[in-house]
């Protein structure tokens, strides 16, 4: 097999297989057991809350979702990609060459999350979610003029003034916006080809996070993970929200920040620059990407990519502020938008934990184990990584801490209260970077953690209708 490595000693070492908890399969069943009942007292409490005073605001929580039993065109696909990657994934990504395992695991993703969006048909799963009532495609004629749109975005966030933005307008900063009517301005318009775009770009965030653990944690820990990334229970809805081009866009800047840390690459901090500051004007709460961001330079002791990084970075609010939006004018609008709607009817009270059932949908069960294990070793991984005499990390130790910021990000969205429900969406940048802790799970039980994953992707796409 030809080899596509190069030596760098900045690089942690590779170790075989992976040590975190040690104790066997059986504490791994017991987190995944814990995860399903979390998902259960979730469903139960929430149907209940939901039926006394429908404060919940989610007919089927803590998805935002309603029960609608159902087969489509997709199924067969469906279970077809399930079925492929649960019996030769894992044989697959462990000899393919490298690059073909990336294009691999791309095109396997997009197999995976289009399957998943045909099960509601073409028109219903894909063409149809990007126009609704609250999305960006209603919008697109509002922006004939740019920079005077730009200007005026913040007059039209907090419902009352006439004119006022759908929901999804509203509550992003207007990069979200902007990229449908470029789209639309070059020729790519209608709902089908925004669903399409992003899905793709959703789908290129597994070959991100590849690249990301291969240069920060070893090959061999990369290629155990890539299975899981491409069999991503997310993937329902990655296929057709905006959220999906949000997460590939940032697992593009956490992966190029990677890669320029362990090879020492101008170009690389510059487009991971880049990409974190239209990050930023994705989403209002994508700025905790930061956390992933700054563990990389934690895992690899170099500020070396600091200084291209932040110029590049800072382009694109100085870019908008000149233009006439201020990020941080908005945000307090956007605060207040929230709490006009939705978010301040949500009780507090059930989604502070609800959201973490819903990512347990989302990430799935293996993951949830995963987790287990991450959290065991993360007490000496934490100790050796913030000693400063220490060797940098070891494989193992440096995957722990970048699915930890992950994890730590995540766990800030959901206690800020800004994201009451939903979290099935929204949080897919954070999810990207939860699932390499998968390659800490033995080699021995890989397929059966696969199948559990792909059956909580088909059973949430057939049993219940998201509406995303």
């Amino acid at each position: 097999m030809k080899t596509e490595e190069r030596s760098d000693s900045s690089r942690p070492a590779e170790e075989p297989a992976a040590p975190a908890g040690r104790a066997g399969h059986r504490p791994d069943l017991v987190a995944a057991g814990v995860g399903a009942l979390l998902v259960a007292v979730a469903c139960g409490v929430g149907w209940a809350w939901q039926r006394s005073n429908g404060e919940l605001q989610a007919q089927w929580p803590p998805l935002l979702a309603s029960w609608n039993p159902h087969v489509g065109p997709g199924t067969p696909a469906a279970l077809t990609v399930a079925a492929a990657v649960v019996a030769y994934g894992p044989a697959l990504a462990d000899r393919l060459p490298w690059r073909r395992l990336l294009l691999t695991a791309w095109a396997t993703a997009l197999a995976w999350i289009f399957s998943l969006a045909l099960i509601e048909g073409w028109y219903r799963g894909i063409a149809r979610r990007l126009t609704t009532k609250h999305e960006y495609l209603r919008v697109i004629d509002r922006f004939d003029d740019i920079p005077a749109a730009l200007r005026g975005f913040t007059d039209h966030i907090v419902v009352g003034p006439p004119g006022n933005w759908p929901a999804h307008v509203a509550g992003h900063p207007p990069g979200a916006t902007l990229t449908f009517v470029w789209l639309d301005r070059i020729g790519l318009g209608g709902g089908a080809w925004a669903g399409v775009f992003c899905i793709v770009l959703g789908a290129s965030g597994v070959a991100a996070v590849l690249i990301a653990v291969r240069a920060l944690a070893g090959e061999r820990l990369a290629r155990r993970a890539a299975p899981f990334l491409a069999l991503a229970p997310f993937a329902v809805w990655t296929g057709t929200s905006a959220d999906g081009y949000f997460a590939g866009v940032a697992a593009w800047s956490i992966a190029l920040l990677a890669v320029a840390a362990t090879r020492r690459s101008l170009l690389a901090a510059c487009a991971s620059g880049l990409l974190f500051g239209w990050t930023c004007y994705l989403s209002y709460g994508l700025p905790l990407i930061a956390l992933p961001l700054a563990t990389i330079l934690l895992i690899t002791r170099t500020t070396r990519p600091v200084l291209p990084f932040l110029t590049a970075a800072l382009t694109v609010p100085l870019a908008f502020t000149l233009t006439g939006f201020a990020w941080w004018e908005a945000y307090p609008l956007l605060v207040e938008r929230y709490y006009q709607g939705a978010g301040g009817v949500r009780p507090y009270a059930y989604w502070v934990w609800g959201n973490l059932a819903a990512a347990t949908l989302a990430v799935g069960l293996a993951t949830a184990a995963a987790l287990r294990r991450t959290l065991a070793a993360t007490p000496s991984a934490a100790l050796g990584a913030l000693h400063p005499r220490r060797p940098a990390p070891t494989a193992e130790a440096a995957l722990i801490l970048l699915v930890l910021a992950a994890l730590l990000a995540l766990l800030a969205a959901d206690l800020s209260g800004m994201s009451k429900a939903e979290t099935e969406r929204i949080w897919q940048p954070f999810y990207f970077w939860l699932l390499p802790a998968t390659a800490l799970l033995p080699v021995k039980g890989r397929r059966g953690w696969l199948g559990a994953q792909a059956g909580v992707a088909l059973l949430v796409n057939h049993l219940v209708w998201t509406g995303w």
